[in-house]
């Protein structure tokens, strides 16, 4: 009975979220420029585009911002397939799919964020 207990008691890292990628072809445009017309969001991506791959915490456009809302918005960049979260350990990282992005969207992120820092 104890070997069955230890076998149906999940660990913490079956609990963590799994989340979900779209197809890029599955996007439409007008989910992309929602997500990227939010300020918070494109500081976001703008702070991705500046790195490699953030953290959660690291991505987020202020420190204020409550976990709430940060999450929210890692949602819909992800919905938008603007970004892609992986777990790293006990962590979430961000990466900015910027290559696919492109090939869906030429030239769109690289305006948006040309003009953001114009």
């Amino acid at each position: 009975m104890a070997e069955l207990s230890k076998i149906a008691s999940p660990s913490y890292i079956l609990l963590m979220p799994r989340f979900t990628h779209p197809r890029l072809e599955d996007v439409p445009l007008d989910l992309a420029l929602h997500a990227l017309a939010d300020s918070n969001r494109l500081s976001m991506v703008a702070r991705l585009a500046a790195s490699e791959r953030l953290s959660c915490a690291d991505a987020a456009p202020c420190e204020s911002i409550p976990k709430s809302t940060l999450s929210n918005h890692l949602k819909l960049l992800r919905a938008a397939g603007l970004i892609e979260t992986t777990q790293a350990g006990r962590e979430m990282i961000n990466t900015l799919r910027r290559s696919e992005f492109d090939r869906r969207f030429p030239g769109l992120l690289e305006a948006v964020l040309a003009n953001r820092l114009a």
